[in-house]
């Protein structure tokens, strides 16, 4: 019986043109997740007997000689995501959701995935949730985190995952012009698809902006983010802190809906998926 599982995924996305699965790119977290998934369904002898709820094949349809060349499993497994995260940002806790039909237990899934995802993934848990449980019309908020370096030496160990800049910018004027952004506005000046034809409307509650010791943290919570926009939020908001514009210059940035107007894209590496929110 076809069921709905939940994974809650991490991923050091250094080497991933992205979350999502792209036709003739290898290497995309949904993609890969797709892939071991599609081995799981297709080879249900490789999954230990100790695993099976009950002895029967893990989906009654497969039969040989199915489609993209994985024997067993006529349908491509399909792998729904909360949300798109660019090339080369980070995830602590990406939600997804995939519909299968096995009668593996959650806590099997979660460790064949592991067992064969490479080493910078990794499925954190596994549960059966409601057949319309969707990960991405159900989040109602989302929380991310922008890591800069400040620190006279190199971060080596480090270097992944934050932006290194030159001096430390004026972080209370960050603060003031980031209590402009929050609220609900239109986005459009701050989102990196030109073409967007839906709604750049969205809402974020906070942004708090903290340092400790040499790491400078930018922490975004809102019901959505469009493309780049937190990078573009975080690039902005340095631009700021440096005395390139001015925190009062945010409502005439939010109300001109033109991105050449805001700040530079900040670097992928310090940007990463912290949580994604669901109603109770």
């Amino acid at each position: 019986m076809k069921q709905n599982f939940k994974l809650t995924v991490t991923y050091d996305g250094t080497r991933y043109h992205g979350w999502e699965a792209k036709p003739g790119i290898e290497m995309t977290i949904q993609g890969k997740l797709e892939a071991v998934l599609t081995k799981m369904l297709a080879f249900p002898d490789d999954v230990p007997v100790q695993s099976l709820i009950a002895p029967a094949a893990s989906v009654v349809s497969c039969n040989p000689g199915a489609a993209d060349g994985m024997p067993g499993c006529p349908v491509p497994v399909k792998v729904i995501g909360a949300g798109r995260t660019d090339a080369g940002v980070h995830a602590r806790e990406m939600t997804a959701n995939v519909h299968l039909d096995t009668a593996m237990l959650p806590g099997d899934i979660r460790d064949y995935l592991n067992r064969y995802l490479p080493e910078d993934i990794c499925v954190r848990e596994v549960c059966i949730v409601s057949d319309r449980f969707h990960s991405r019309y159900n989040a109602t908020g989302k929380t991310y985190r922008y890591t800069c370096f400040t620190g006279p030496l190199k971060p080596v160990f480090d270097r992944k995952y934050v932006y290194v800049l030159d001096k430390t910018p004026d972080i209370a004027a960050m603060k003031k012009a980031a209590g402009y952004l929050c609220g609900t506005h239109d986005f459009a000046s701050f989102c990196g698809n030109p073409k967007m034809k839906k709604s750049t409307v969205r809402t974020i509650d906070s942004i708090e902006i903290t340092q400790n010791n040499s790491y400078l943290y930018f922490m975004y919570h809102g019901n959505g983010f469009l493309q780049h926009m937190v990078r573009i939020l975080t690039g902005t908001l340095l631009e700021t802190g440096y005395g390139r514009r001015s925190p009062e210059s945010m409502p005439e940035l939010l109300a001109a809906r033109k991105r050449a107007l805001a700040g530079f894209l900040a670097p992928a590496q310090g940007l990463c998926l912290m949580k994604v929110d669901y109603g109770s």
